[in-house]
């Protein structure tokens, strides 16, 4: 144990910081979201927390005050938080931030709080009623990965919601599913629209990759799938022919693409037949814009390595700003062998190919994605690259680097130094050859490597411990974490690794897995718990990756919140923290990087966003 871990601690919970969060050298016009207040307010007991999100456009010297009911609260104007928790014996009360701008107060925002407001907003849910698969089986649904966007244009953020049936199936594993569907909802609760993906698109962490963005610079986002005949939209209109059934059954009795397996294969609930397309949605309704052929294209099954689909069904998606200026959308398929991206521009009336990378074209490429990925101008020319895993590729769709480490399930990307603003890679392997690496995410160069002879399974980096310098990383090969160094730290300590949240009040990163908030204590070496939400009756989701359904920084201020599912699926619950802090920053929402992230949030094995510069316990701000 370090002697002066408490000391350190002292230092960090007294130093105030009014700072912004220095962004990456994009185009100074780069488009962006027009983000308005954020305010939320929660109970705490007695107490009523309130926060609200500091803008771009505010300056350093912009405070608040805070109102109920018309009476002004705080005594001096509040200028080293967005923040403010106070006792309150009101059953039900109107709050509001307003701005305060050489002595004068201008904008104001408002939150009604309700006399049954706990410390979290409830959205009620339109839960499906489940059915019955072709060979008999019942299914049901529970709410699963969401996603935000401002899909009408009030500068407040929706959730777009994914839900699940039971019977849904990893690539690898046969057997039919029920339908996927998609849902929008205001934070008021106001449900918007759903779409049905329909039979012919199967249920699968690995499937269904949902963009929700503003690609076109309109200020609403759009929602962006892969779909299929008889997807329905928002409005009720049918994609393809209605008609068509695509869903396989029993084994392979036949050729597929043309080609005959080596051996009967187990293909029930497979779609391995009939044609993919890529759907343009509008964020507001659901309604259908534009629909192409998905690209890449499945082709032959059996030239992905398989003859029954479980690598050319393998998807992965994200959002890039590959001119610097504007978001564009990609669709990816494959990393086990060969692997593609297809870059595509919105201009709000069709949907362009930019460039389609093909793995097969650069020497080491293939075989190198993971279960997800990472975006970000990793390079400093103001445009985004990306880091597919162990290869990247530059933002005009050509080659990067390869390292050949080969496949992996949780990747991050930070800027690790708190004197650099160089980003760097902590990547772990599938293979039983190459462990963990961390590397240089400009070249590929590795910085250290823990070897393994095991499939390292998951994998976490971020500021946990204010003693060291810099983040600090670890998996699922061994106990403890190593610093940026490559020293390992307390090598007996286990350290939950499928995600982390900014939660409490400090600047350091808490951790976010099994259904809990949780806090790394240097002093003693253990993890303690600080939000427990199996004991609310909620849930988290996806199997062993126990990710809620999404977290990020979409109200209040730079802290993030935890989107989850009760047990039931009934309600959604956002919880916001009520922790007090004395720090004020940037919503992270304005970080390019971690915008992007938030996106890419729900695809494959689900990461939390990082931003595109360091953020921990030893930056100098």
């Amino acid at each position: 144990m370090k002697t002066n871990s408490i000391a350190m601690l002292l230092v960090l919970l007294l130093q105030a910081s009014v700072a912004t969060v220095a962004q990456p050298k994009y185009s100074a016009d780069i488009q962006k979201e027009k983000l308005g207040r954020g305010i939320v307010c929660v109970r705490d007991g007695d107490s009523v927390a309130i926060s609200w999100r500091l803008l771009e456009s505010d300056s350093d010297n912009t405070a608040f005050n805070v109102y109920e009911n018309g009476k002004k609260l705080n005594a001096k104007p509040i200028k080293d938080a967005t923040f403010y928790k106070f006792l309150s014996q009101k059953a039900e009360a109107t709050y509001e931030v307003r701005t305060i701008n050489k002595g004068k107060e201008k904008e104001t925002a408002s939150f009604a709080l309700k006399a049954d407001a706990k410390d979290f907003i409830c959205i009620p849910l339109k839960t499906p009623e489940g059915g019955v698969t072709p060979d008999g089986r019942g299914y049901r649904y529970s709410a699963n990965d969401a996603s935000v966007g401002d899909v009408d244009g009030d500068g407040e953020y929706e959730i777009v919601l994914k839900w699940d049936p039971s019977n849904s199936h990893d690539n690898s594993h046969e057997g039919f599913t029920g339908p996927v569907l998609i849902d929008c909802y205001k934070l008021s609760g106001e449900f918007l629209w759903r779409i049905n993906l329909g039979k012919n698109i199967r249920a699968g962490a690995h499937y269904t990759q949902f963009m929700v963005y503003d690609f076109d610079g309109d200020g609403k986002a759009e929602v962006a799938m892969k779909t299929a005949d008889g997807t329905r939209d928002g409005a009720g209109v049918v994609i393809g022919d209605s008609t068509a059934n695509h869903v396989m059954a029993g084994v392979i009795d036949k050729s597929i693409n043309g080609k005959m397996p080596s051996k009967p294969t187990a293909i029930a609930g497979r779609i391995l037949q009939g044609p993919e397309f890529l759907t343009m949605f509008e964020g507001a309704t659901g309604k259908a814009l534009a629909t192409v052929p998905y690209t890449p294209a499945r082709g032959n099954v059996s030239e992905w390595g398989d003859s029954y689909g479980n690598r050319c069904d393998r998807f992965l998606a994200g959002v890039a700003y590959l001119d610097g200026q504007h978001p564009s959308l990609l669709m990816c398929r494959g990393y086990y062998t060969k692997s593609f991206i297809a870059a595509y521009d919105w201009d709000g009336t069709k949907l362009s190919l930019r460039w389609l990378f093909d793995s097969q074209n650069e020497r080491g490429y293939s075989g190198q994605g993971n279960h997800n990925l990472r975006i970000g101008d990793v390079d400093g020319d103001g445009c985004d690259e990306i880091t597919y895993g162990s290869m990247a590729v530059d933002h005009d769709g050509k080659g990067l680097y390869t390292t050949r480490m080969g496949h992996g399930d949780a990747i991050h990307q930070y800027a690790f130094f708190p004197d650099s603003e160089d980003l760097q890679i902590w990547d772990v392997h599938e293979n039983k050859r190459d462990g963990s690496d961390f590397r240089d995410a400009k070249t590929g160069k590795i910085l250290f490597q823990i070897p393994s002879g095991d499939d390292v399974g998951r994998g976490m980096a971020a500021d946990i411990d204010p003693t060291n310098y810099g983040l600090e990383m670890w998996s699922a090969s061994q106990r403890g974490y190593y610093d940026v160094e490559g020293q390992q730290h307390y090598p007996e300590a286990w350290i939950p690794m499928n995600s982390a949240v900014w939660w409490d009040g400090d600047l350091l990163r808490e951790l976010l897995d099994r259904n809990a908030v949780s806090k790394w204590n240097w002093t003693t070496g253990k993890v303690d718990t600080i939000k427990d939400f199996r004991a609310e009756g909620c849930s988290f989701n996806n199997g062993t990756k126990q990710n809620p359904c999404l977290s990020a920084d979409i109200i209040g201020d730079w802290r993030e919140e935890v989107i989850v599912r009760n047990n039931e699926s009934t309600e959604l619950r956002v919880y916001s923290t009520t922790l007090p802090t004395n720090h004020r920053f940037l919503s992270f929402m304005t970080d390019i990087p971690y915008r992007i992230s938030v996106a890419t949030e729900n695809v494959g094995y689900n990461q939390p966003p990082e931003p595109g510069k360091y953020f921990g316990s030893d930056k100098k701000w």
